[in-house]
């Protein structure tokens, strides 16, 4: 199983994004379901979990950050057409949709170190944050 080494890796990765993020309180949580995941939270911080997981060829990074119900009707199209704008600019994140979400997510290689998952980590965090903030005019 690929997931292995995620578990690990994310805990060497905690001291760098602590520092990053300038936060002391990180949390790891395993998720039980299909698909072996890892929780990444911020209890002290006004930030989204970040859920990790090892799909063998990446590391996939989640950010949920709203439910489709969530967005106004009437603004809809224009928060597609702005997403999309936005892709490009927004660094090491993409936007997407997961069922009746809206998320934010990143990859890496399965061979990252932890500083490299940190600053994924830290940077996606980082973009959620400023996604919510700036977006939120499109939601209910």
């Amino acid at each position: 199983m690929p997931t292995r080494k995620l578990l690990p890796l994310l805990k060497k990765s905690l001291r760098p994004l602590r520092r990053q993020l300038l936060l002391e309180e990180i949390e790891l949580a395993g998720v039980s379901g299909e698909v072996p995941v890892v929780e990444v939270s911020f209890p002290s911080a006004e930030r989204e979990s970040i859920f990790v997981t090892d799909a063998g060829d990446q590391l996939l990074c989640i950010c949920y950050l709203w439910r489709t119900d969530e967005v106004r009707e009437e603004f809809r199209s224009e928060l597609l057409t702005t997403l999309l704008e936005l892709n490009p600019s927004v660094p090491l994140s993409s936007f997407g949709i997961i069922g009746h979400h809206y998320v934010i997510f990143g990859a890496l290689s399965p061979d990252a170190t932890a500083e490299d998952m940190a600053l994924e980590l830290a940077t996606l965090s980082d973009n959620a944050v400023d996604s919510i903030a700036t977006l939120a005019h499109f939601l209910r």
